[in-house]
């Protein structure tokens, strides 16, 4: 019969000789990048965070598109709603999904054209732009207005805020 010790130690042991195939089969490349003797010249990378009101500002915009996801998404499954309800609720859900990717492709666009970390917001003809920037530049200001009203033929209402 088998008893505990012997368990732990088929255990530990399995586990032993895992690590230690893959070790042996790690490529030689990850064992030299990650020894601090290795001298060749790497790249400095730069870590580009967010600041936190932008995520603060993107989740507060996540959970209302969420609730109001939820919202038509019962008036949809209902028995009891019309179809006149029923299509009303369908033609505002794809509305906020075509929003959603213009927001993204907005906030692409900026970080692709002034390399700044944004939050736009749509709600029907105004567009709500929050830049991680912590001085108000109202040149910079009037450029992202011009290339976010580019992108529609129709007139918007555009605001611009700095935050840091």
């Amino acid at each position: 019969m088998i008893n505990k010790k012997s368990i732990w130690f088929l255990t530990l042991f399995s586990l032993i000789l895992v690590l230690s195939v893959y070790y042996i089969t790690m490529p030689s490349e990850l064992l030299i990048s990650t020894n601090g003797n290795y001298t060749k010249e790497e790249e400095p990378t730069t870590n580009v965070t967010e600041s936190t009101v932008l995520v603060a500002l993107r989740i507060e915009a996540e959970e209302e598109l969420l609730k109001e996801m939820e919202n038509l998404q019962l008036i949809l499954n209902s028995g009891e709603a019309t179809v006149e309800e029923k299509n009303e609720a369908f033609d505002k859900m794809k509305e906020l999904n075509i929003n959603k990717g213009e927001e993204e492709k907005l906030e692409n666009k900026i970080k692709e054209v002034y390399q700044l970390e944004s939050f736009v917001k749509i709600r029907n003809d105004q567009i709500e732009v929050v830049i991680n920037k912590s001085e108000n530049d109202t040149d910079l200001a009037n450029k992202i207005m011009r290339t976010i009203q580019e992108q529609y033929e129709e007139q918007k209402y555009i605001t611009v805020k700095f935050t840091s």
